[in-house]
């Protein structure tokens, strides 16, 4: 199999048909072996209904996953990744708001001899609030992240097949796939899709998710900076706050003995909600430290070297 497009599924009833229709005419013009890979995560409408209809008109082209629930999209996509067989993988929304046509631009700039490529949804069709905050969202995480790609969200992504094999995706890291590509060493590169507006249905995704996605893209940072060493980072920050309580001690200490001597007029020092800090301060330093040790253990005995890296290509 040449390609594999997976499309993720939530209550698109309106939708699917035609996108059945769109990406077929694409992928034949293309001459390739080609599969389309529906995920229903849950529908409450007609979807599956729609689905299975599709399914029975083209057994040839079409798979059709059914979730017990709704799991979210992250979810929705790993099954998709799992019964897919092609060596390059699509996904698209359901919503057709990506445009099957743009996907022969797409491959080609996989061709390139990138890994990656990302959707730029350039002119988007949705609401000035929506856009507003899907901007801000993207030039954190691309400052964070140190990948400058205009748009992270958008779910039109093309794939070689080892980047998933790579990539362990769970909660709501879909978004963050071009950051963990990255950090695994494949190339990530960009172009701009059309993007139109919503055919039909609704849009499943509310102000909610902005939270959600900060959240987890600190999760991230933490994955690509500091889970193979989790004690540079729990260590440094736990030797910081414990040197800053040692400082403020040493002060009082200081002003102990300039009372203790009688060389000053010192008010008692016990009292002091400085102190109290400064004592507080060690004892948290040190549990940093701690947890970063722990960390360190952890680590060693769940080690596996064939999760250290990707393997571009061998020869033997």
């Amino acid at each position: 199999m040449d390609i594999s497009v997976i499309i993720p599924t939530h209550n698109e009833e309106g939708n699917l048909a035609l996108l059945h229709q769109r990406l077929t005419t694409t992928l034949f013009q293309l001459g390739c072996l080609y599969e389309l890979v529906f995920v229903d995560d849950g529908s409450t409408d007609r979807s599956l209904e729609v689905l299975e209809q599709t399914y029975t008109s083209d057994r040839q082209h079409v798979k059709v996953i059914k979730l017990q629930r709704n799991y979210g999209k992250t979810t929705a996509l790993v099954a998709g990744f799992q019964l897919a067989s092609g060596n390059v993988l699509i996904t698209m929304d359901a919503d057709l708001q990506d445009d099957p046509a743009d996907i022969p631009a797409m491959l080609e700039e996989l061709n390139k001899g990138y890994d990656l490529v990302v959707g730029w949804r350039k002119e988007r069709m949705d609401r000035a609030r929506k856009r507003l905050s899907s901007r801000i969202f993207n030039l954190a995480v691309s400052r964070a992240a140190g990948l400058y790609l205009h748009d992270f969200n958008c779910g039109f992504k093309v794939y070689r097949r080892q980047v998933l094999e790579s990539v362990r995706l769970y909660s709501d890291l879909h978004r963050y796939i071009p950051v963990l590509a990255a950090w695994q060493g494949f190339r990530v590169s960009e172009r701009p899709v059309t993007h139109h507006p919503r055919h039909s249905g609704v849009s499943k995704y509310g102000t909610g998710r902005i939270a959600r996605g900060f959240m987890d893209l600190v999760m991230v940072l933490f994955i690509v900076r500091y889970l193979r060493h989790p004690l540079r980072l729990f260590g440094w920050l736990g030797f910081f706050i414990f040197s800053a309580g040692g400082v403020i001690n040493v002060y009082f200490a200081f002003l102990w003995l300039l009372r203790f001597w009688g060389l000053a007029e010192v008010p008692p020092i016990g009292t002091r909600p400085l102190f109290s800090v400064a004592i507080l301060a060690m004892i948290l330093g040190v549990q940093l430290i701690s947890i970063g040790l722990l960390g360190e253990m952890i680590r060693y005995f769940s080690y596996e070297p064939k999760s250290e890296y990707a393997v571009s290509q061998t020869w033997q």
